[in-house]
């Protein structure tokens, strides 16, 4: 909790309070469904939450704006983005479905009112957002496949809307194809070694009515 209360110092009460329940919620639903790894439950502020509010280092999602989370898992980024953002409408999907409602009851456990949970594949959603966040579910190519046509017309932000991926080790090849992509080194933002070959990466798209 003191990792994320470095990096994000303006929390409010309420925000705290919901951050510091994710250790004890996630360990106790882990225990009945897995859905983070032992490791990785003992470092979730640091390999999960804070690499989630990674995204916010890139971008702030002004209020009323919609944002959808593909291949959410146990919630990551869309829970702690959620949380920083109360006035942001989040959409979480993944396809499988005992890791949605491992989401749902983390949602409840928080009382968070700005999250709304599809056990669906992607390319099965309808509607249109601001921007996409994801982690690493697939390759930028695979990604972009599936959620295309899911980009809001019109722009609430400076910067186009689009995609924003947490993604690790050496992208060049990857995202060769896609000369507007741009990159942002998390070790820029957070001085932690975990974070030394993650970064966010920002791609552009295009509406496509």
């Amino acid at each position: 909790m003191e990792l994320i209360l470095k990096y994000f110092p303006q929390l409010t009460d309420i925000q705290k309070e919901q951050f510091s329940q994710l250790q004890n919620l996630y360990q106790d639903w882990n225990l009945k469904i897995n859905v983070v790894s032992r490791k990785d439950i003992d470092e979730l502020y640091l390999r999960h939450v804070l690499h989630s509010l990674g995204i916010a280092k890139i971008q702030t999602f002004l209020p009323g704006s919609k944002i959808l989370d593909v291949g959410t898992g146990g919630g990551f980024p869309g829970i702690p983005l959620a949380i920083l953002y109360p006035e942001v409408q989040f959409h979480l999907v993944d396809s499988i479905g005992k890791k949605i409602k491992v989401v749902d009851e983390v949602v409840e456990g928080l009382q968070l009112e700005n999250v709304k949970t599809t056990n669906a594949r992607v390319e099965t959603i309808s509607e249109n957002y601001d921007f996409i966040v994801s982690r690493a579910v697939a390759q930028m190519e695979t990604f972009v496949h599936w959620v295309n046509g899911k980009i809001a017309k019109k722009s609430l932000h400076d910067r186009k809307n689009g995609i924003l991926y947490l993604k690790g080790g050496d992208l060049t090849e990857e995202l060769k194809v896609y000369k507007n992509a741009e990159i942002y080194p998390l070790e820029n933002y957070f001085e932690e070694e975990f974070f030394e070959t993650k970064s966010v990466v920002y791609l552009p798209l295009k509406y496509k009515g």
